[in-house]
């Protein structure tokens, strides 16, 4: 199992300060050895495959992706424009992370239809893999889009998509058109019971699938256990008004996004990301939860989790 690092929004920095502090922290990942460092796009937040493709200049050899893009808000070739970009800035190291989203961001948050979504994603997908296949013309017709226009960013290239596959037909999907799911809120049982054997039986014939699991990790003491995972489903938590992940739950033992968390002394967090490797993870993109009372007390805490995340990567 392979140990990245997934961030989110960085809410102890200012506006000022928060990309050139996410370029600091992706060098850091990259120096440190983790293999994949992965920006997801929240609502309202920095852009997340701008700020891929800015990141793709600072680091080396580190696989860099989004987890995930919706693909409401972007036209299929407008994506593929856009992906295509971001892997040339990123030397060919960038995965696609993408999907769509949830009711709430797309109908509630932004106005648009949220109808057949996993529909919606077959036919996006056409287009995608049109204009990966150019440069060229890139003519698709389906249910949902007429497209006779062509690209022209670079040199046929293998560009990686990773589907946020939660349900049967997601993962039917991922498992026949994509390399793999990146998974958001699924504990071992969800991943080793559900995902894994749904997405491996899709993808017969074709390169084993990846199962990338966003999992929150914090570096504590074990009487802090209870705390941090309290914490860390108030931070990250929105189960409650997103049947996807409901549904994801309901498939394994959690509750809520703290109940995934590998959390505890360094025996502990190491016993639980084992697991998670033989349930079939096969990317952990582990996002730190710092904790403490203070900025200060916060940043100690997530330097300390990142330290002992880069010493176990050989070892997972």
């Amino acid at each position: 199992m392979r140990i990245g690092l997934m961030v989110g929004s960085d809410k102890e920095r200012s506006r000022a300060d928060r990309l050139a502090g996410l370029l600091d922290d992706a060098r850091a990942a990259d120096a440190a050895g983790f293999t994949s460092f992965w920006m997801p796009q929240v609502p309202g937040y920095l852009d997340a495959m701008t700020a891929v493709a800015l990141i793709g200049q600072v680091t080396e050899r580190i696989e860099l992706g989004t987890a995930v893009v919706p693909i409401q808000t972007r036209h299929p070739l407008i994506m593929a424009q856009q992906a295509l970009t971001t892997n040339a800035a990123c030397a060919g190291r960038f995965s696609l992370g993408l999907g769509p989203s949830h009711h709430w961001i797309i109908s509630d948050q932004l106005g648009l239809s949220y109808d057949r979504p996993a529909h919606l994603v077959r036919d996006y997908l056409d287009v995608l893999a049109a204009a990966f296949a150019g440069p060229g013309p890139v003519q698709v017709t389906n249910d949902t889009y007429r497209v006779n226009a062509s690209i022209d960013v670079a040199d046929a290239a293998e560009t990686t998509i990773l589907l946020a596959a939660l349900g049967p037909a997601m993962l039917r999907l991922a498992g026949e058109r994509a390399a793999g799911t990146i998974l958001w809120m699924a504990d071992e049982r969800a991943i080793g019971d559900y995902i894994v054997p749904r997405i491996t039986a899709a993808a017969v014939g074709r390169a084993a699938p990846r199962v990338v699991a966003g999992v929150p990790v914090a570096l504590c003491s074990n009487d802090e256990v209870d705390r941090a995972r309290a914490y860390a489903s108030e931070v990250l938590g929105h189960a409650d008004f997103s049947p996807n992940y409901v549904r994801l739950l309901e498939q394994g033992n959690a509750q809520d996004v703290g109940d995934t968390m590998a959390a505890g002394d360094e025996a502990a967090v190491l016993a639980r990301l084992r697991s998670y490797r033989d349930a079939g993870v096969t990317d952990l993109a582990a996002r730190i939860v710092p904790l403490g009372d203070d900025a200060a007390t916060r940043t100690a805490s997530r330097l300390r989790t990142q330290k002992f995340l880069a010493s176990v990567c050989p070892e997972l």
